[in-house]
């Protein structure tokens, strides 16, 4: 009995102290940490009354991306009064009467960055845009320049080559600092590599090098000594300018607009997005990233501009807007990354999350055959298409589309075959596999 009497105080104890830590829902309009429920669904997640059985929402993974869209991408040097160099030159008020046309054109400049989440398929941008790019780092950049491109609100991006800022091998009284590099940095200017020393790339041409001491030899580098060299010029000032500013580099300028195949597959191999060049061309969604063309602008050629501008002017159309959707949502067979043991899989999709599919516009591609017969069941929303010609590698990527409400839909994955698998002679049954009707 004394027990008993002692355990029921610490019993109430106990229950009021619970009471404390969980109150009823009537306490609190809102939960503290419980992610609000879907609609139609209860607090638990299970469908709520009068919803039981409804289709899942589709899951589009990414933005509709307009491939229409197109944009050009302008290159500009010194900015300075009194032209001496009209290769690299232009005056400050040429320089904003420019910046004016591309307002007063329609034209919207966006940043760098954007244009390259625009061909990653993440966002859009304006059918009619430009990108704004400063070569070198010159201090008329950031002291003349920036405060133009302040006034109008537009962003840009600097390529800098890494010697030529103030206290480099090749940075004289006119070249910008790392302090004012910092400053535009902090203010959200783009700043990229434009190599070390701003030479020719290529092997066996003639190079300028920078002795201790500032003596300065031209020579002709080959083999060890030129990997080295070049190493540096593609490598070294991106990794530079990341450690000297805390940053992200991602795109490469290329000196002249000169180098070859073995640059850029150093520049792809150090984590550049993208190589630039100055032979200008509108940059559409199919450019390659590897030699996207600006527009040098140059104080003897005005003409270029005015070019450059009408060409943006006409928007070339001929592409479609593509909503990419994820392979995942499409319980995909192989699935995306999955490694098979045969050379002749059954190739299926379920397109019945993407929503109403018009049947005739479904296709199927796959890396190596192009496009295939595929069988589509409107019913199940399933398509497949049976392999009967061995895929050659160790990996197949399969392109599947379709149109859903007048919006192209299309979807991407890859899957690898195993080498010792793929090699092996064709069973009696997988040659028995009869082709699934149209």
């Amino acid at each position: 009995m004394m027990i008993r009497l002692a355990i029921l105080p610490l019993l109430l104890a106990l229950n009021f102290s619970m009471c404390k830590r969980n109150p009823t829902t009537t306490t609190s309009s809102e939960p503290a940490s419980s992610p609000p429920a879907i609609a139609g669904e209860t607090a638990g997640g299970s469908p709520g009354p009068g919803v039981a059985g409804a289709a899942p929402s589709p899951k589009i993974t990414k933005t509709v991306v307009d491939q229409t869209a197109q944009t050009i991408i302008f290159c500009y040097h010194r900015l300075v009064d009194k032209i001496r160099y009209p290769g690299t030159e232009i005056t400050p008020a040429d320089f904003e009467a420019q910046m004016k046309q591309l307002k007063d054109a329609g034209i919207t400049v966006i940043s760098m960055q954007d244009l390259l989440a625009w061909r990653r398929g993440e966002k859009n941008i304006p059918p009619r845009c430009a990108v704004i790019s400063f070569d070198d780092g010159w201090k008329s950049q950031y002291e003349v320049g920036w405060p133009i491109m302040k006034k109008f609100g537009y962003p840009f991006t600097m390529f800098i080559y890494t010697e030529g800022v103030r206290g480099g091998s090749l940075g004289g009284g006119e070249a910008i600092t790392w302090e004012q590099l910092a400053d535009m940095r902090d203010n959200g200017v783009d700043i990229e590599a434009h190599t070390a020393t701003h030479q020719d790339l290529r092997e066996g041409h003639n190079i300028m090098l920078a002795a201790p001491g500032g003596k300065k030899t031209r020579t002709k580098l080959t083999g060890p000594a030129y990997e080295q060299w070049v190493h540096n010029e593609v490598v070294g000032s991106k990794e530079l300018l990341e450690q000297r500013l805390g940053i992200k580099v991602n795109c490469f300028a290329v000196p002249f607009g000169n180098y070859n195949e073995h640059v850029k597959e150093l520049a792809r191999n150090a984590g550049y997005e993208a190589m630039f060049t100055v032979y200008g061309q509108p940059i559409t969604f199919t450019s390659p990233l590897d030699a996207l063309g600006r527009y040098a602008i140059e104080a003897n050629k005005p003409k270029v501009f005015v070019d450059a501008v009408k060409m943006i002017g006409t928007s070339t159309g001929g592409a479609s807007a593509v909503a990419e959707v994820g392979a995942a949502n499409l319980s995909t067979q192989p699935a995306d990354g999955e490694t098979i043991r045969t050379a002749l899989p059954l190739i299926k999709a379920n397109l019945s999350r993407v929503g109403a599919i018009e049947p005739g516009s479904v296709q199927m591609r796959v890396s190596g055959l192009g496009t295939v017969p595929v069988s589509y069941d409107p019913k199940t929303g399933t398509i497949s298409y049976q392999v009967t010609q061995k895929l050659r590698g160790n990996s197949c990527t399969v392109i599947v589309s379709a149109k859903s409400e007048g919006k192209k839909v299309e979807a991407h994955w890859t899957f690898g075959i195993d080498a010792a698998a793929a090699a092996a002679p064709v069973s009696a049954a997988a040659k028995s596999t009869p082709t699934p009707k149209k």
